[in-house]
Order: C-alpha cells, then sequence, then structure tokens
C-alpha cells in the first residue's frame, strides 16, 4: 500500500475516532443531571428607598441574599485572578489544567488549581470535594453540561450566589453587607480584594479569627492585579494598607414585627418593597426601648409614622425589643387596646359638624347622670361652666360625655369605621364611655383616625407596601370641624422644653393606668405612641401626657429638624370670639332645649347672688325652687353634696370668703350663685 495512502487512511480514521469521541462525549454531558440550579435565597424587606430593612436566613440559618448589581470592577477582578479564559472557555480550561498539573509535579505541592469559575460552580451547587478524581471528574462533567444549558452571565450569577465568605455567609451580597456593611454595588479595591479570596478558603481566611491570613490573601490578590495591570503602583499600595474587618457585621433586622407580617401574608413573595424609611426606623427603635426601660419593669412600647397625604406607614415599632423580656415578640401597634382620652377630639368634631358646639361654646361641667352612669372627671374636680375649646385641652370627661350623649354613640362608632378602623366592642352595643375609651383599638386605628382628621377630616387609608393603591377614607369631619380640632389641640402646653404651639396633639391614659398614649400631627405628618404592658396590667403612676408625650415630640426630632406649620382654617370656618356666636351656641343646651328658655331649671332662692353672710354655724341653709331631683352641690368647684333630694337643706360652711356655690339636678341642670361669708 502506498505511503500516501496510509497517512490518507490513518487521517481519516483519525478523524473517525476524534468524531466518536466528540459525540461520545456530547451524549456524556447531555446525559448529564444536574444539581437544583435555582436554590432558595432569602426573603429581604427593602425600604423606599431600596435599602435592607431585613432578610430570612435559609435552611440552616445561611444567609444566601441574590447578588443584585455587583461592582463591576470586582467582577473583573474576580476573572482574572480565578479564570482569565472564563469568557471564551466551555467549562473547562486545559490549559490552566496543564499548567497546575506541571506545577505540583516540578513543587511537589499543589501551588494553583486549575478549577474554572464554572467547575467552582458545579461544586458548589453540588457541595462536593475539590482534590479526589471522581469528584474532580463530576466536575467536569457537570460544568461542561452548565457551560451547554446557561450563559456566561447566568453562570456567574450562580458562583456569585453561592461562593463561600465564612460561617454562615452564602454570595457576595451576604459576604459584602457581613464585613463590610454595605451591598457590593461599589466597592474599594482593597474590599473586592478580599472579596476575591475569600471563597477559596472562607474559615482559614475569616478577618474575625484570622486577620493576618486574610491580610496576606487579600494582598496576594492585590500583587497579582498590579502584574496585570488592573491596579496601579500606588492603588495597590494604598489598598494594601488598608486594616481588614475585625468583626462580622450582623444583618439588619428593622420592624421585625412589620416584616414578620408582610411575609406570613405574602409567603411566595422573595423581595418586599415597603414604604419605611429605613435610617428613621434604625433611630426610633432604640428610642422607644430606651423610653420604656426608663418606665419601669416589663414596660413596652410602640410607634407608628405616617405621611399624612399620602398614607405611608415611615416607620413602625411594634415594641421596645423583638426579643426581650417585655414580651416583645407582641406587636403592639396591631393589639387592641384602650384607647384612654385620644378618641375626644373626634367627639368634639363631630358636635361641631351638628351645630351642638363651638370651640367658644359654654358647657358645663357639673355632676350629672345618665340612667346609672355617673361620669366624673380624671381629678375628681367639677368646674362649673367652662368653653369647649377648654375642656377638651383639659381632657374634662363631663363635657365630652353630655355632647355624646346629644350625638348618640352609634355616630361615634359610625365615623370609626368611615376612618377605616376596626373597632371592637367589650359588650357588642356601643355606651356613652365609648369617648373615655371603652372601645378596643389598635395604635395603627388610632393613627389612621388622626391622619383622616389632620388631613381635613378625609385622608388617605395608611399603607406599609410600596406597590400598594392608594385609598381614602370616607369623610368623618368638615374641613372647618377638622381645623378647629387641629387649632385647640395646638395649644395644649408642650412637655419641657418642647417648642409650643408647632404640634396638634392629644394624650390619653386608660382606666387603671393599662396603657399611656400620645398622638400628634403637624402639617406633614402624623405619629402615633404607646407605652404599657403588653399583658395588659397596669403601670402605676403611668400618665400619657408624662410618659408618652416627650416621646411624640422626640420621635417628631428624630423625623425632621423643623415642624411644618398646620393647614391655614378654610374660608367658611367660623372664627368668633364667644359674645359674637349665635344664642344657640353661646351655650351648649339638648337640641330639645336649644332655643327654649328652660323653667324647670333649679334655681337657687336661698342666699341670694351676691349675699354676704355673718354666720358662726357649721352649716348654711339652701333653698330651691324648681329642678329635678336629686341635687348635687359645688362648692367652688368641689362636691360637698349629693343625692339630696329635698328643696331645703343645709351643706357644710364653705368657710370665710368668697365662695361659688352651684347647684346641679338629675337632668344636669343648674343654678350658680356667689356669696361671701364672715
Amino acid at each position: 500500500m502506498p505511503k500516501a495512502t496510509r497517512l490518507l487512511l490513518c487521517l481519516a480514521g483519525l478523524l473517525y475516532l476524534t468524531a466518536f469521541t466528540r459525540d461520545r462525549l456530547n451524549d456524556w454531558v447531555n446525559a448529564t443531571i444536574l444539581p437544583p440550579i435555582l436554590a432558595e435565597s432569602s426573603v429581604e424587606m427593602r425600604d423606599r428607598n431600596g435599602n435592607l430593612l431585613r432578610a430570612f436566613p435559609v435552611e440552616d440559618g445561611i444567609w444566601r441574599l441574590h447578588p443584585g448589581s455587583v461592582d463591576r470592577d470586582f467582577v473583573d477582578m474576580l476573572v482574572r485572578y480565578e479564570d482569565k479564559r472564563f469568557w471564551i472557555h466551555s467549562g473547562v480550561d486545559l490549559l490552566a489544567m496543564l499548567r497546575a498539573t506541571g506545577q505540583a509535579l516540578l513543587n511537589g505541592r499543589t501551588v494553583s488549581g486549575g478549577s474554572t469559575l464554572t467547575m467552582q460552580v458545579a461544586r458548589l451547587l453540588e457541595d462536593g470535594t475539590t482534590g479526589r478524581w471522581r469528584g474532580k471528574i463530576r466536575q467536569i462533567r457537570v460544568a461542561l453540561a452548565l457551560e451547554q444549558r446557561l450563559n456566561k452571565e447566568q453562570i456567574l450569577t450562580l458562583y456569585l450566589t453561592h461562593a463561600p465568605y465564612g460561617g454562615n455567609l452564602e454570595g457576595i451580597r451576604a459576604g459584602s453587607r457581613a464585613w463590610f456593611g454595605k451591598d457590593p454595588v461599589r466597592l474599594t479595591p482593597a474590599q473586592a480584594a478580599l472579596l476575591v479570596a475569600l471563597p477559596q478558603s472562607p474559615e482559614a481566611r475569616r478577618p474575625d479569627r484570622k486577620p493576618e491570613t486574610a491580610r496576606a490573601s487579600r494582598d496576594r490578590v492585590l500583587h497579582r492585579m498590579e502584574r496585570q495591570g488592573v491596579l496601579n503602583r500606588s492603588e495597590a499600595q494604598a489598598a494594601s494598607s488598608e486594616p481588614v474587618p475585625q468583626r462580622m457585621r450582623p444583618f439588619p433586622q428593622l420592624a421585625a414585627h412589620l416584616t414578620d407580617r408582610v411575609r406570613r401574608q405574602n409567603p411566595e413573595v422573595m423581595t418586599h418593597d415597603l414604604t419605611l424609611d429605613a435610617a428613621l426606623q434604625a433611630q426610633l427603635e432604640p428610642l422607644v426601648a430606651r423610653t420604656a426601660a426608663g418606665a419601669g419593669p416589663r414596660v413596652s412600647g410602640a410607634l407608628i409614622v405616617a405621611d399624612l397625604h399620602s398614607g405611608k406607614i415611615l416607620a413602625s415599632v411594634g415594641s421596645a425589643g423583638y426579643a426581650d423580656a417585655r414580651q416583645g415578640f407582641v406587636d403592639m401597634t396591631q393589639a387592641l387596646r384602650s384607647p384612654g382620652s385620644t378618641l375626644k377630639p373626634l367627639v368634639y368634631g363631630l358636635a361641631f359638624d351638628q351645630g351642638l358646639a363651638h370651640p367658644e361654646t359654654l358647657i358645663s361641667d357639673s355632676p350629672v347622670m345618665f340612667g346609672r352612669y355617673a361620669p366624673r372627671n380624671f381629678d375628681g374636680v367639677f368646674r362649673g361652666e367652662i368653653r369647649i375649646r377648654e375642656a377638651l385641652q383639659l381632657s374634662l370627661n363631663i363635657p365630652v360625655i353630655r355632647l355624646t350623649h346629644e350625638l348618640g354613640p352609634a355616630r361615634v362608632m359610625d365615623a370609626l369605621r368611615k376612618a377605616k378602623t376596626a373597632p371592637k366592642l367589650p359588650g357588642g352595643t356601643p355606651g356613652l364611655a365609648i369617648s373615655l375609651g371603652g372601645v378596643g383599638l389598635s395604635l395603627q386605628d388610632l393613627v389612621q383616625l388622626y391622619t383622616a382628621m389632620a388631613a381635613g377630616g378625609e385622608g388617605p387609608v395608611l399603607h406599609h407596601l410600596e406597590l400598594s393603591e392608594q385609598s381614602q377614607t370616607q369623610r368623618i369631619l368638615t374641613e372647618p370641624a377638622a381645623w378647629q380640632i387641629g387649632n385647640i389641640l395646638s395649644g395644649l402646653n408642650p412637655p419641657p422644653g418642647a417648642p409650643p404651639g408647632v404640634l396638634a396633639y392629644k394624650t390619653g391614659t386608660s382606666y387603671g393606668h393599662r396603657d399611656a398614649w400620645a398622638i400628634g400631627y403637624d402639617g406633614q405628618h402624623v405619629i402615633g405612641v404607646w407605652l404599657g404592658r403588653a399583658d395588659g396590667t397596669p403601670v402605676p403612676g403611668a400618665f400619657g401626657g408624662e410618659l408618652a408625650a416627650p416621646l411624640l415630640f422626640e420621635a417628631f426630632g428624630r423625623l425632621k429638624p423643623d415642624f411644618e406649620p398646620l393647614a391655614p382654617p378654610p374660608p367658611s370656618t367660623l372664627i368668633v370670639g364667644a359674645a359674637e356666636l349665635p344664642a344657640p351656641l353661646q351655650r351648649f343646651r339638648p337640641r330639645s332645649a336649644a332655643f327654649a328658655d328652660n323653667a324647670t331649671a333649679p334655681q337657687v332662692l336661698f342666699p341670694p347672688d351676691g349675699a354676704v353672710l355673718e354666720t358662726h354655724s357649721d352649716t348654711l341653709t339652701i333653698k330651691l325652687r324648681g329642678g329635678s331631683r336629686p341635687f348635687s352641690v359645688l362648692a367652688d368647684g368641689m362636691p360637698i353634696l349629693t343625692g339630696q333630694r329635698q328643696r331645703e337643706f343645709e351643706i357644710p360652711n364653705p368657710g370665710r370668703g368668697f365662695a361659688s356655690l352651684v347647684v346641679v339636678d338629675a337632668k344636669g341642670q343648674s343654678d350658680r350663685v356667689s356669696i361671701q361669708i364672715e
């Protein structure tokens, strides 16, 4: 056989063998069963600016965050150091493997690896070994299969998701956040070099445990980048002088109660964009914790900040500590509690709208009974006739109960529901005591109510998800009534050291000192504060004005440096003095008596008004005409006799000097005389 013929036959046989080998290799690769590629990653909660509020670990407590945007300089450094032909090889770099094998034979030890980034991904996905031949062959097979089924960017993303960075950290973003406290969007050369070096031996190079080893590994990466021209000499030297991190930073756990709730409501969503502001949340959580700790044992606290124009919740603090001994796991922004006096502004606003009263209307703060219910003021003092404005600012109970009786408790409940709150009645039927806190509401409900009032009587429904559709409450007050309420509340004296007249706010204390409240607003924001014990036991000496109000004002100070001015009065607002009011509004009376003289009211016949009496007796005789039994008598605002059924009787002598006597009958009608005793 001629030589040329033999050569052609050999060449043909070689080509056939090559094609056969290629086909069998392709069959082998195509038959590869790939490990799961879509591994579970941490559920993330982000604030309105995209900042991480909280991440939830995956199985076995591993932090594995989706890489997101990664610094391209880091990616360039990674590829040049680990796999410089990554973008052109098919999963296996034969030149790198030959180089690594030759170096090992010459030096008697492993000097450099021959694994490509794709092979490293194969190992990470299967959690396999690196050195054994069977493991290496499996990596090669999986790497070739990955290259057939994924593009280079997808393979790189898998590496950036699974690469180990020490401890329970997986992925570039988890590593960057844990070691540098930031996402890997923009890294310094020193930071990038350390993050390139760590995955090759994450435990041996952990900066918090082996700082010198970590520094040496980082500097080797920097030195190679200098040789390859990625960094110039001065950049490499500056990067080498940077210290390595001394500790692993904890992942943020802001708004823990709200983020728990969001995750439960939407378990299939991996990334949640919330309306919260992470920086504000981080300031307010320790503020609430510090205030609660100073208030006494087992005291917790909660706080909500909302934008009154958009309804976005900007901060939500559910307790004084998520996992402390104060039952911190209970989300007190959602817990039903007695709102104390915080509903009084709503009642007054409804009375303004119904034409029952005006801020300058006089109303009687005197003993009264409605069936068996006899309300009393918190301090036990009766002040006689007082202006509505002062009655609200002093948070008196009797005037607001008189108005609630005239309005009807059902009207108050209807307004609460129109404001998109969810009130709960202990007995099922509303009574007069709802105005004093006899109804269950959450802190978020109260902030919702005050948002509607602050926005002019109707406002946005509060929401915490950025993609939520904005909706509105129904109108609960007219704009003039809502403005009058804000004007009255802005006249309250602020806590010591706080600026006056900048915040419309109301405090409240529930029965038995179980809840201390403060809710206020300026022209832009509403903040609600609650302090108490999560188990509902009393906190002796806890008052909303003393405990919660300072926290409210301090929270506003953390929110912004200056208060936004309250809205100006609407054009239709009636702003006049008491003397200029229409006659029916000058003094509050029930509707049935609004335009008639009350001939049935009690009249003090003796002593006459202005009398000067000389007496040494321990008692003073009172003579009455008219009125409905029984009668009560107040001397200088203090009750001195109740339940009197006669129209001539004796009272204790008020003592030398001037005295103001008020007689009140069973219907709340009264007469007053001023006398002087010598």
